[in-house]
């Protein structure tokens, strides 16, 4: 049974200005989202402190958890039910001394048995991360999509566009460019939005259009999942990043099998229209690409039903990234390809122009 017929034509190409539009909206609700509340809400890796996750045999209230740890001096800590409401699992989040952290795994245990009744509560995890420790983690993380993406680049340039030493030239460039940024004190938040919208200037001068196309995708990619994060308040930790990579790996996968075959059809045909070129290259590789995405979606989609709580906020982050992903391969990285040749065209013609 065939559920997408072999010479389907849809006309993606056309759509790809109210795509862009889309896309953009979204990008702008989640930067919003993130400026209204201040940031992302991260977790105990990133800022630092105490997390105890506790499962409770019977329902129970944010509320009489605190008032059962008042005396140890957490009471006004943050509070959190996580997972399903049948799960009876809470996350609560401290700020404490390091030697005060160390046992109050056991203090808690010995007070939630007391109020609740033995056995009723089971400290789940007890995690610890000083603040110097969570905001080296931060950077580290930052660097690793960064470096993620630009490595990315690299590839794509050299297997698309065969210019390994231009990429090369890059590499060097934006390496250089790193370091003298952080030189200069620059936090490393806008150290990577610095050296970002340097990457993307280099593959358009460069003229790197395949790389400028799936850098640009990848960054949608992060940027709506982080956005979404952002505005459902969810908690941003070490597991989210590697959800991060993991769509980073993914969208690239799939946007790597459209151009393969945008590029099987160039040398096949060298001339004719280059939109409905990459409208059929996207209709050809439709099938392969809506197949894999939903047998992954499927299976992440019961990992987030049915993974417990732990993996809840990772499993979620991959059924937003695999989604955008599949989007962006389409309607994203290849109309860019597009866009620059409608671009290099045009300036063709205005340099002609000057020379005559």
């Amino acid at each position: 049974m065939e559920f997408i017929r072999p010479d389907i034509n849809i006309n993606f190409v056309g759509m790809r200005m109210k795509a862009l539009i889309f896309s953009g909206l979204l990008i702008l609700l989640g930067l919003a989202a993130i400026v209204t509340r201040g940031g992302l809400r991260m977790g105990v890796d990133f800022a630092g402190g105490t997390l105890i996750q506790v499962k409770f045999l019977e329902r129970t209230t944010p509320d009489a958890i605190r008032g059962a740890l008042e005396d140890l001096g957490i009471g006004q800590s943050a509070i959190q039910q996580v997972g399903s409401a049948g799960d009876n699992e809470f996350i609560i989040r401290s700020e404490m001394s390091e030697e005060k952290a160390k046992r109050v795994g056991d203090e808690v245990q010995s007070r939630l048995d007391q109020v609740f009744g033995e056995g009723k509560a089971t400290i789940l995890r007890v995690e610890m991360v000083g603040p110097k420790v969570g905001q080296d983690l931060r950077q580290k993380a930052l660097l690793a999509i960064y470096y993620a993406l630009l490595f990315i680049a690299l590839y794509i340039s050299g297997r698309f566009e065969l210019k390994w030493g231009t990429s090369g030239v890059m590499a060097a460039a934006l390496l250089l460019g790193v370091y003298l940024l952080g030189l200069t004190g620059l936090s490393i938040t806008y150290l990577i939005i610095s050296a970002l919208i340097i990457t993307l200037i280099l593959c358009w001068i460069l003229k790197l259009p395949y790389a400028l196309g799936a850098v640009v995708s990848l960054i949608h990619d992060v940027f709506i999942t982080v956005g979404v994060f952002a505005l459902l308040n969810k908690e941003f930790d070490l597991t989210i990043v590697a959800a991060l990579l993991t769509i980073v790996g993914y969208s690239l996968n799939d946007t790597i099998i459209i151009y393969d075959r945008i590029r099987e059809n160039l040398r096949g045909t060298r001339k004719g229209d280059f939109q409905a070129l990459i409208n059929r290259s996207i209709n050809q590789t439709l099938r392969r690409t809506l197949l894999t995405s939903g047998t992954t979606l499927l299976v992440v989609l019961f990992l987030f039903l049915l993974g417990g709580s732990v993996i809840h906020d990772f499993a979620f982050a991959l059924l937003i990234g695999i989604l955008v992903g599949t989007y962006s391969s389409i309607f994203v990285a290849s109309p860019l390809l597009i866009i620059y040749e409608e671009w290099s065209k045009t300036s063709g013609r205005h340099s002609a122009r000057r020379a005559a």
